[in-house]
């Protein structure tokens, strides 16, 4: 009997981070949710306060994306509304 069934050329590639365990799956950063990732976030949030030689993050350095002192802001803010608005009824 052959076997005439074309085969498929879907492979999978997973690299993680030796220093935070950040993972790529097929080159695309995802966080520990599954969800697809921000490279530029995750070097916002960790790998330009953390890392070192062992990062694989490829933009790692590069200042932007969504940091610790931007969502700190957006929480004193949300609480400054709040407060107000207890305070005012």
């Amino acid at each position: 009997m052959t076997n005439d069934k074309e085969l498929s050329d879907l492979r999978i590639e997973r690299k993680e981070c030796p220093k935070c365990g950040a993972t790529w799956i097929n080159g695309q950063h995802r966080w520990r949710t599954g969800a697809m990732g921000s490279e530029l976030d995750l070097a916002g949030l960790v790998c330009n306060n953390l890392a070192n030689e062992q990062c694989i993050n490829p933009i790692r350095g590069i200042e932007g994306g969504d940091t610790w002192e931007s969502r700190f802001s957006i929480i004193n803010t949300l609480d400054a509304e709040k407060r107000s608005e207890y305070e005012g009824e």
